[in-house]
């Protein structure tokens, strides 16, 4: 995944990025039956090394994409794989989807940006809720948490996250890849920084000039625009 997102990232033909599952679920997380006991003689270095796992690497690289990206979260999401989930722009559900945290269930703690991502979507005390219960959360609860931002079908699930991302994919890429960083920067910066940042982020998009002229010739001849990215 994470060699995919590198050749995704510098592929300017591709303006939205659908993550799903091969099989009934989205993604079960790490894969917990190897032994990772802490070695007793281990460093601390060592030991945090340890748990700084590919999941947590394709994370980053995933989350690092100036495209938008869309979940179809098509059964569970559990673990890493929620924190995946969590970190897509958009999320699509379906009655199948599921999400658990399950960390406290292997004595662990969040892990997977979890514990940035949970509580920015469903507020403080609801993300206490699930992390300390590990419960499961349904496609309904899911829905009404603001985990999903669509519902759908199973048998619809990547029509409607494609459906989705070709509305996405039909605006200009430069505004919509400075509008991804404004938005993601703007959940923890102040508001005097964030105003800032807009004004910067204004600005660099207009770097595409063939659009902005397309975007208020298109306006003027009421007619649909069409956007090269240039």
């Amino acid at each position: 995944m994470m060699e995919a997102c590198r050749e995704i990232k510098d592929d300017d033909s591709i303006r939205v990025v659908i993550f799903t599952g091969a099989g009934r679920g989205f993604c079960s997380g790490a894969d917990l039956s190897a032994d990772r006991s802490p070695d007793p003689h281990a460093s601390r270095s060592d030991r945090l090394d340890e748990y700084n796992w590919v999941g947590r690497q394709a994370l980053m690289v995933s989350r690092g994409l100036d495209k938008p990206t869309i979940a179809a979260v098509n059964g569970v999401a559990a673990g890493a794989g929620m924190g995946l989930a969590l970190a897509c722009d958009m999320r699509v559900g379906c009655e199948n989807t599921r999400f658990k945290t399950v960390f406290i269930e292997r004595s662990l703690s969040p892990d997977s940006g979890l514990s940035y991502f949970l509580p920015r979507i469903v507020g403080a005390s609801r993300a206490f809720d699930l992390i300390f219960t590990s419960r499961s959360v349904d496609a309904e609860e899911a829905w009404r948490l603001g985990l999903v931002d669509r519902m759908t079908t199973s048998d619809n699930l990547l029509e409607e996250a494609k459906a989705l991302a070709s509305q996405i994919a039909f605006w200009p890429p430069v505004a919509m890849q400075m509008s991804k960083r404004a938005l993601q920067r703007g959940i923890d910066a102040d508001l005097e920084d964030q105003l800032e940042y807009e004004t910067h982020s204004i600005v660099f998009a207009r770097r595409a000039p063939l659009d902005v002229d397309e975007a208020a010739a298109s306006f003027r001849e009421r007619r649909p625009p069409i956007f090269t990215g240039e």
